[in-house]
């Protein structure tokens, strides 16, 4: 790894600095635009195969020192997609192209819906930040289902999954068991979304006792299973110290595999965005450059009291390899992106994968 020619750094500074200032004009495109239907263009465009196949000759990377067992399940490498971007599990085959190493789809719930009404998406431009109400709108579970089972995928796919937005909290078991039991067969591992603000009364589910009674019922319904799938649970960044002690307490009862730190934060603090815009763009969870120094300082939180026993994967912020390898020796296991994914662009995997096999694995 470490056998480089001056001319081979050369080449590889230059070949980055071209897709980045290429990006960075297609950005600015980009960011004329609605957010919702770039993404929708976005998601279009990566469907065609020519677009797909060209972007796989840019960005991939792969090296054996970034395979990683986590969960009992082999990993290409530690850099996934975390959910909301691939909500209707679509994209599968071209995310692999651009070199993630997982992908999670959804939020899923038992029925279609539409979500929050519109506009639902913002970008904080000055912030490397976005907030979105989108209100887990998806196609519902039959629908997802059926696109999972279409999908030609070689790498490990999470199933996120969550309550309809009509549902009663009391009733919101039903609705979690009845995506485990439709994803199960089809998804490597699926993680519990109870932490997204968009969606009326959901993060009360984070509460002590609703919350042990909610995963103790999932992993039942998992160990009947003749192989149980990793379960997860999503949090907010937003937990005080004792509601985290009260979730690590409880992920140890309940025996599930991991937590996903963190989702969007309600914060707005610290933010270079005028507040009488952030005023105008109203209720939604922020998420990007502002919550990385939050979701990193929960990760170190949740492996230093749990002694290392629970199994973290961290996001939040992550816009560069270094961000990336904060979040790594923090205790996460793993990592996902989503919005550094849209400001930085896919040449980000890359150079996040580049950076942990010639530096973070290669030194241990």
């Amino acid at each position: 790894m470490n056998n480089l020619t001056i001319g081979d750094y050369l080449l590889n500074w230059s070949q980055y600095n071209f897709i980045s200032m290429l990006y960075k004009i297609l950005r600015k495109f980009f960011f004329l635009f609605n957010p919702e239907f770039m993404h929708d263009l976005v998601c279009f465009c990566l469907r065609i195969p020519l677009i797909s196949k060209t972007l796989k000759l840019m960005y991939q990377y792969e090296h054996s020192i970034l395979e990683r067992e986590v969960f009992g399940l082999q990993f290409k490498n530690p850099v996934g997609l975390a959910a909301g971007f691939d909500k209707n599990a679509e994209l599968i085959g071209p995310l692999t192209d651009l070199g993630f190493g997982f992908v999670e789809i959804g939020t899923v719930t038992p029925r279609p819906q539409d979500g929050n009404s519109k506009p639902r998406l913002f970008r904080l431009v000055q912030d490397e930040a976005i907030i979105n109400r989108m209100g887990f709108n998806n196609q519902g579970i039959e629908e997802i289902r059926l696109n999972l089972l279409k999908s030609k995928r070689k790498i490990i796919v999470g199933g996120n999954i969550g309550k309809n937005k009509n549902t009663p909290n009391r009733d919101a078991v039903n609705d979690y068991l009845q995506c485990f039991d439709a994803l199960y067969d089809i998804v490597d591992y699926l993680v519990i979304n109870i932490s997204s603000p968009n969606t009326p009364g959901l993060r009360e589910l984070q509460e002590k006792e609703p919350l042990h009674f909610l995963l103790t019922r999932i992993q039942q319904q998992n160990n009947k299973k003749t192989r149980p799938k990793p379960l997860l649970l999503k949090i907010a960044p937003d937990l005080t110290w004792q509601q985290l002690d009260d979730i690590i307490e409880i992920i140890l009862k309940s025996g599930i595999a991991g937590i996903i730190a963190t989702n969007t934060t309600l914060s707005r603090t610290g933010l270079k965005t005028t507040p009488k815009k952030i005023e105008q763009i109203g209720e939604g969870g922020l998420s990007g450059r502002p919550l990385r120094e939050r979701a990193t300082e929960v990760i170190r939180y949740i492996v230093s009291k749990s002694a290392g026993k629970i199994t973290v994967i961290g996001v939040g912020g992550i816009h560069s390899p270094q961000d990336a390898i904060e979040k790594l020796q923090a205790g996460a296991a793993l990592v996902q992106l989503y919005t550094g994914f849209i400001y930085e662009g896919p040449a980000l995997i890359k150079r996040i994968k580049k950076k942990l096999a010639s530096d973070f694995y290669s030194h241990p």
